[in-house]
């Protein structure tokens, strides 16, 4: 029967290299540290991800509501002028009728 490989020996053929250079299983804590780094650099990437969409979100949002809100003015503004002064003038009917009291 074949002795078992030391804890701190790596076994033969299956010796992990990062970036070809450095034999990982050989480093304490190595493995440890890529994966929390991996980690931390995902937790990174989709934090940003969600910080530019909410923001994108919430201009774009806002720059909706000042479309309509400019939308709703320019309307206003034309019937001013469209109905100003005819019978159909909302401001001189309020007008007659405070007159009138």
């Amino acid at each position: 029967m074949a002795a078992a490989p030391e804890p701190s020996e790596p076994a033969k053929g299956k010796l992990f290299k990062l970036l070809r250079i450095f034999g990982v299983e050989n480093i304490r804590c190595a493995r440890d540290s890529i994966l929390y780094g991996s980690l931390g650099s995902v937790v990174a990437v989709g934090g940003f991800i969600l910080v530019t969409l909410g923001c994108w979100f919430h201009c774009s949002y806002n720059y909706a509501k000042q479309r309509i809100q400019e939308r709703i003015a320019r309307e206003g503004m034309k019937n001013k002028i469209l109905y100003e002064n005819t019978h159909l003038d909302p401001e001189r009917k309020q007008s007659k009728s405070n007159g009138s009291n």
